[in-house]
């Protein structure tokens, strides 16, 4: 059996339609890796559907010339390539551009897995892999010593509650009833995984969205830096979500769960790093903030925060990935750090 790098995602700001270079190889052995996400994590799942939600196209890797989006040689393959072969047993991609923990949201752009059915994809591919290994008992031994990682809920406010010309989300609840109907569905995906066999597990929370250059562009910032009103909708997910992983591993002694502080880590001074840009993106958009195709991005892609509307560069993604593996301060990840939490031994 090969054993793969652990691949941190970097979820650090919001995702929205596309694949960005969002993910950063890391030293540290795993026999599998499977991703639960949105379009920060899509490796092509997207691809076959009927969505605006894809950049298989250029600019989009262009640093990559082989064309692997995900920016080394060796990366977790997509469900939609991967169901059926024996590659499962490394991992699988279930990420979906536009995707979010509501089975609504973003479906204005097309179809998309949802949290929902992404869980549902994992029961797929645990049968398959089960006839690979012989029997429940080996797969469920090999799915303890796996890395999960889930990033969601950045759509959920972008396309979804910040969008009321598409959706009704915002004028039935208020910021705060929303953040608990996200937990309340984002919890019950989680205990299926738990059910499934997930015992290493890091839960991402959702990034500054009210800083991207798509927020930027469609509200008033009201002489802020950012939209304050919607990074405060934000935090009440975010604080959620913690108070979830507390409980997870209060009730649950065979399994660790990990939180991502997404938001903090996209609070850094960004002149710090060399950024000289971080209210547009690097490429030209279109009118739904995607890279237009073919059409060249700028030459200084290192001064860049984001790539296009909503994505980092991968830039800040080098910067991000290294902190949420070898956690800088307490605050970036709770109550360890990626690093620490696949060290684990697994029962």
């Amino acid at each position: 059996m090969k054993i793969w790098v652990v691949v941190v995602v970097v979820v650090c700001v919001v995702s929205n339609m596309m694949e960005s270079c969002c993910v950063k190889a890391l030293a540290q052995r795993v026999p599998c890796f499977f991703i639960f996400g949105d379009s920060l994590a899509d490796s092509g799942n997207n691809n076959h559907l009927h969505t605006s939600a894809k950049v298989n196209y250029p600019p989009y890797g262009i640093d990559f010339p082989e064309g692997q989006l995900l920016g080394f040689e060796h990366f977790i393959q997509p469900f939609a390539t991967a169901a059926g072969t024996d590659n499962i047993l490394d991992g699988v991609n279930y990420a979906s551009g536009s995707a979010g923990i509501l089975r609504q949201t973003g479906q204005h752009l097309g179809e998309n897995v949802n949290f929902l059915g992404q869980v549902w994809n994992h029961r797929v591919v645990m049968a398959q892999m089960g006839k690979i290994l012989g029997n429940r008992e080996l797969t469920r031994q090999h799915l303890s010593k796996c890395f999960y990682w889930v990033g969601l809920g950045s759509n959920d406010y972008i396309n979804n509650y910040y969008s009321p010309s598409h959706y009704t989300s915002s004028r039935i609840y208020t910021p705060e009833q929303f953040a608990s109907v996200l937990i309340e569905e984002y919890c019950r995906q989680i205990l299926t995984l738990y059910r499934y066999g997930a015992r290493k597990v890091a839960l991402a929370g959702i990034g500054r969205v009210g800083c991207t250059p798509n927020s930027l562009f469609l509200h008033d910032t009201k002489g802020s830096a950012c939209v304050d009103y919607i990074n405060k909708a934000v935090g009440y997910f975010n604080d959620k979500l913690l108070g979830l992983v507390e409980k997870l591993n209060s009730n649950f002694s065979d399994a660790k769960f990990i939180y991502i502080d997404s938001y903090g880590l996209g609070g850094v001074d960004p002149t710090s790093f060399g950024f000289k840009n971080w209210s547009s993106g690097c490429c030209a958009v279109n009118d739904v903030g995607q890279c237009i195709p073919s059409k060249n991005p700028c030459e200084n892609r290192k001064e860049y925060v984001f790539w296009d509307s909503f994505h980092p560069t991968e830039a800040l993604n080098l910067i991000t990935a290294n902190r949420i593996f070898s956690a800088e301060n307490l605050s970036d990840t709770y109550p360890m750090d990626v690093n620490q939490l696949v060290q684990i031994s697994s029962a």
